[in-house]
């Protein structure tokens, strides 16, 4: 099996699948990819235990130094190369992994172990004393703003280590250790503390995600997409995560790290790219993609690196998908023979429903329209609202009851709390693996990406209508229509199927002998339903559609919803049916 390095750390060989509670989604996923035969840089895991016995006292664990080590020695020995010394250096990267994906909410360092001397080792083991000092850089920057929490310019790419150390520790207080090991089990201490970051402790309230779970750690050889021409990395969808079509979909950004997809910094290319430069390697990739989603039973995100024209795979996880996405994967799995209906049903939220079927763009409404900054399509949805810059003030506004949309030259985990907030995501860097267009798919909130430097953040203060089916950004308030349930095939299977199992009925119209809510005083209060609607059978109005509100139904003993659409509802009675079980 995966073996014991110490009571807080197990390496992750791929002979079993230890509990992904206990290692996280990513080491999971690493000990699942090697099980199958799949290329994997080797890994070992510090558990999601350590972690939180961390936040309980405030102290790492006794004996993880060592255990760290123990890893280390591991990885050389399963990689042939050297953590912190000569010829052939062993560099690492340290990466949180939750129990339940929560895409960019918590830390990442990579590049660790390089120091002066490793980065003369890694110049000449590969014979490119750019791509070694290019691999100092990114270190040095992710170790100062993720460990040292310094706020720093970005590092002049044509300065030497010395003077970037100077600008870290003049911002920072603090130098960068020059010790390997102190570099490394600082740097897990900063991912343990992450989990309690902001926007991570946002993130959970908004999808319900224990705040007791903590994150495991994951430190894994790394791999160059920087190395040179035939280096690249990028993120795979084994089928679209925005319309749900059943076709590859990603992006690939050559002489890359991973950090520089994800960050939004750089607008990579489409996957195609990679096919035309080095087809065998787009061909094995889309193969392991192949293999991952029949494996895991459900559409998959995979990080991949190409280094030297290696293909590597880092990380897969079930993807995030947009609300229509999310409907056709589930309804077309079924129809596939790949899942059955209750797994169709418990992969999409009443939210997501919600959203597909909120107001849309009226027919021919964007004919006449002014489309003033046009992007790349990254969640479906129309949003409406005043363009606001700061995400602060974007929150501050959208909680008063002004319909806001946010837009950035790009988004980071700092800016969340935003974004659940608002109408509309819009940002002029990036693509649609972006932070920004993955957290909006997990959020159902419109986002176009991509628009170009300085083409959303100049509209501040102007009222747009963000359009995330067609990316284009409208001048003004444009006529939207409300989507019929009844007329889309896959939102009808799924009525059916959920209808057949719902521990309530749901009715588009009800008889008279309906409670209408509407009409009582605190109808509309949550909190309040439960006094309301006691020893009413059928109910209808207020808040008894929200996924509270269905919850106190069937405390309550309620027979029938009256409400339109029925699907939410529905989706929703079985969720609640769901956590009490």
């Amino acid at each position: 099996m995966a073996f014991e390095l110490g009571p807080h750390t197990l390496a992750i060989d791929g002979s079993a699948l230890p509990d992904k509670q206990l290692i996280g989604g990513k080491a999971w996923s690493i000990a699942r990819m090697r099980a199958l035969g799949l290329s994997v840089p080797p890994a070992f895991v510090v558990t999601a235990r350590a972690c939180t016995g961390f936040l309980e006292s405030g102290a790492m664990p006794d004996g993880l130094a060592d255990e760290l080590a123990r890893g280390i020695a591991w990885l050389e020995e399963a990689s042939d190369c050297r953590f912190g010394g000569s010829g052939r250096p062993l560099l690492v990267s340290v990466r949180s992994g939750a129990a339940i994906s929560m895409p960019g909410m918590m830390d990442t360092v990579l590049n660790l172990g390089i120091t002066d001397a490793t980065e003369a080792a890694l110049a000449g083991a590969t014979g490119d004393a750019r791509f070694a000092r290019d691999t100092h850089r990114r270190f040095l920057d992710l170790y100062a703003r993720i460990v040292l929490k310094a706020v720093i310019p970005d590092l002049d790419e044509h300065a030497t280590p010395a003077d970037w150390r100077k600008v870290i520790e003049d911002a920072g207080g603090a130098p960068v250790p020059t010790d390997p090991r102190a570099q490394l089990l600082a740097a897990v201490q900063a991912v343990f503390e992450s989990w309690n970051s902001r926007r991570a402790r946002r993130y959970r309230q908004h999808h319900g995600i224990p705040d007791t779970l903590g994150t495991a750690v994951t430190v894994q050889a790394m791999v160059f997409g920087n190395l040179d021409e035939q280096s690249g990395t990028g993120v795979l969808f084994s089928r679209n995560p925005l319309t749900g079509e059943r076709a590859p979909y990603g992006e690939y950004l050559a002489r890359a790290q991973g950090e520089d997809v994800v960050s939004g910094r750089y607008t990579p290319l489409p996957l195609s790219a990679l096919g035309a430069q080095m087809p065998a390697v787009h061909a094995e990739l889309l193969t392991a993609a192949a293999t991952l989603e029949r494996e895991n039973g459900d559409v998959q995100d995979i990080e991949f690196t190409v280094q030297a024209g290696k293909l590597f795979l880092l990380q897969t996880r079930s993807a995030k998908r947009a609300p229509a996405a999310a409907v056709r994967f589930a309804v077309d799995m079924v129809n596939e023979g790949s899942i059955d209906e209750a797994t169709a049903l418990s992969r999409v939220t009443a939210e997501q429903v919600r959203t597909l079927l909120s107001p849309r763009l009226a027919e021919g409404a964007a004919a006449a329209a002014d489309c003033v900054a046009k992007g790349e399509a990254a969640c479906q949805g129309v949003g409406v609202g005043i363009v606001v810059t700061n995400t602060d003030e974007a929150e501050r506004r959208a909680l008063a009851g002004e319909a806001i949309v946010l837009a950035r030259a790009t988004t980071s985990p700092d800016d969340v709390h935003g974004m659940i907030a608002c109408r509309a995501v819009v940002t002029e860097q990036g693509g649609a693996t972006s932070h920004a267009a993955v957290v909006s798919r997990a959020l159902g909130v419109a986002c176009v990406v991509g628009c170009g430097d300085g083409s959303v953040t100049a509209l501040e203060g102007r009222l747009v209508t963000v359009d995330g089916a067609s990316g284009c950004l409208y001048a003004g308030a444009l006529p939207v229509v409300a989507p019929d349930e009844n007329a889309e095939p896959s939102l009808a299977a799924l009525t059916r199927w959920a209808e057949a199992r719902a521990p309530l009925t749901v009715l588009a119209d009800g008889g008279p002998d309906a409670l209408d809510l509407t009409s009582v005083d605190g109808g509309e209060d949550i909190e309040r339903l439960p006094a309301l609607i006691a020893g009413h059978g059928c109910v209808r109005g207020g808040a008894i559609a929200s996924d509270g509100g269905v919850r106190a139904a069937l405390a309550a003993g309620v027979r029938v919803i009256v409400a339109s659409p029925r699907l939410p509802v529905l989706l929703a009675a079985l969720e609640a049916t769901r956590e009490q079980a």
